[in-house]
């Protein structure tokens, strides 16, 4: 299986080609030094879930239209060959289950989080929205300075264009599945 950062790698530059950007305006966009971003296409760098969305963000384009090949009109999708995302040093993980199509506006990922991972998210394209349900454990999420605790079967909707935090406080691993839903262009 091809790795992440390769993907990323022609995801990027196609994606800036396409656009005819510079590496100077995908920089400016991002908040992503031009440097970093050349490095990101010639795939010698494997940047953080972070420094994705930020080239997400800045480029208006979901997290996994970066990360994933274009997807066949059927798909099969095993956990065991789902390249792992991970964060908090391995504390929180995610997996791109279904990536971003434009005729659908949305992604699904599962989120499994140990006891005491957290992530700090940046905000989403403006109008984003994030569907949150838990399987198992327990996680915190905090939103526009309120903090929501769910426990297995809770679940939550929240506007993702704003920082958020997700966060295990609970006695075990936290297994959720998360889906981001696009406003339309």
């Amino acid at each position: 299986m091809e790795e992440i950062h390769l993907i990323l790698a022609k995801n990027l530059k196609a994606f800036r080609e396409n656009k005819k950007l510079s590496l100077e305006k995908v920089a400016e966009l991002t908040g992503v030094s031009k440097t970093m971003i050349g490095q990101i296409e010639r795939g010698e760098s494997s940047p953080t879930i972070t420094t994705i969305w930020k080239i997400a963000n800045g480029l208006k384009i979901s997290f996994t239209s970066l990360i994933n090949h274009p997807q066949p009109d059927t798909q099969l999708v095993l956990k065991k060959e789902i390249q792992t995302l991970s964060e908090d040093n391995g504390r929180y993980r995610v997996y791109p289950y279904f990536p971003f199509e434009n005729d659908k506006r949305f992604e699904v990922y599962t989120v499994e989080i140990d006891k005491g991972g957290y992530l700090s998210a940046e905000p989403h394209i403006e109008g984003t929205e994030e569907l949150i349900v838990v399987f198992d454990g327990e996680i915190t999420i905090r939103v526009n300075n309120e903090e929501h605790t769910l426990e297995s079967g809770d679940s939550i909707r929240f506007k993702a264009d704003r920082p958020h935090t997700y966060h295990n406080l609970g006695k075990s691993l936290a297994r959720v599945s998360m889906i981001l839903f696009y406003p339309a262009e």
